[in-house]
């Protein structure tokens, strides 16, 4: 799955170099550490690598509660 934004792109690239072992895993906040733990790192690269441009910085979360 692409990813949908700048934001998550960047998370999907320190998942993944977190879970390669260039970083250590307790340097991964928020996003990044959920992505880490739940993605294989297929789903990790196929994310990162999606291209930035056009994409918009953020993208506002959804209402879960309405």
């Amino acid at each position: 799955m692409p990813a949908k934004s700048k934001a998550q792109q960047k998370a999907a690239g320190a998942a993944l170099a977190a879970k390669r072992g260039e970083i250590k895993k307790s340097y991964l906040r928020g996003a990044s550490r959920q992505m880490e733990k739940s993605m294989s790192e297929a789903e990790l690269k196929k994310m990162a690598k999606t291209k930035r441009k056009g994409k918009p910085e953020r993208v506002a979360r959804k209402s879960a509660s309405k």
